[in-house]
């Protein structure tokens, strides 16, 4: 059954290639829709599928108006599913190899300014949500690794934070005095709300009633206090803007790469081309 090698897939991402939960997951459900989609066409079986079918499949997405990018994750989902089954002796065939997605075009990733980040240090946050934007700021932190965090992944003494990060791989990001100074507040909040709650968590940042915070969460919170940035922003922007601001400070594009946990440095390179643009912007506008 094919939803069987879908969910032995699944498995197989989670726990040999130590693939996180939410990539795991976005994996699922993009080789269920295509899954669903071959029982539309009545295939039942792995080795029935051709490269007919996984074209009008990508078809039958351009035609439903999905974006190029989300026809891309799906299909990269696709390809990742046949050449696993391939190697596992699954089918003797991969009708993924010769398959084509749409080019996307490179888009860089929105960034704030120094200036609108000092308007966001002065807005009023609670001491929770003041600990997870320095921290958000000062160390480039993905939400996810930020959720999952545990006490002992933050070091006062040494003035690091040790995180997890894409495929489990850990690094250690040195974090600011001013980010310090704020998760020492939120951890003496954080001991009190553990003493009223009864709750024994190893989670660095919890809730009132001592439960771990979600993503959404600070989504909400990312949301809220941007308001009056007039940029769409979220967790992922402030990510973005560690690295721009790093790089136009004259940090080395490696350390950067470090930082930021990529494995590509080509991934880090794009902020690159976000300072370049920044500089053109700047220089036109004081120029015309």
């Amino acid at each position: 059954m094919i939803i069987h090698k879908i969910s032995e897939f699944c498995e197989y991402n989670e726990t040999e290639r130590c693939l996180s939960k939410n990539t795991v997951e976005a994996y699922r459900r993009d080789l269920v829709d295509f899954c669903n989609f071959l029982n539309e066409k009545e295939i039942e079986e792995v080795k029935e599928i051709r490269r007919t079918e996984i074209n009008l499949y990508i078809k039958k997405l351009r035609d439903n108006g999905l974006k190029p990018s989300s026809i891309v994750r799906k299909t990269a989902a696709i390809r990742g599913w046949f050449s696993w089954m391939s190697i596992n002796g699954n089918i003797s065939n991969d009708p993924s190899i010769t398959i084509e997605h749409p080019k996307l075009t490179v888009r860089l990733p929105g960034v704030l300014t120094m200036e609108e980040i000092k308007k966001i240090f002065c807005i009023k946050m609670s001491i929770l949500e003041r600990a997870i934007f320095e921290l958000l700021y000062a160390c480039g932190l993905r939400v996810s690794e930020l959720t999952e965090l545990k006490i002992n992944n933050i070091d006062l003494h040494s003035d690091f934070v040790r995180c997890s990060g894409k495929g489990a791989k850990e690094r250690i990001v040195p974090m600011g005095k001013n980010a310090e100074k704020a998760i020492k507040m939120y951890i003496k909040e954080r001991e009190y709300i553990i003493k009223k709650s009864g709750i024994i968590t190893k989670y660095l940042f919890i809730n009132g009633k001592g439960k771990q915070i979600t993503r959404q969460y600070v989504y909400n919170f990312i949301k809220k206090i941007t308001e009056g940035i007039g940029k769409k922003v979220s967790p992922h922007t402030i990510r973005h803007t560690f690295a721009t601001h790093l790089l136009e400070n004259g940090a080395d594009l490696r350390v950067v790469q470090e930082l930021l946990g990529h494995a590509d440095v080509s991934t880090t390179q794009l902020y690159t081309h976000v300072s370049k643009k920044r500089l053109k912007d700047v220089y036109f506008a004081i120029n015309n």
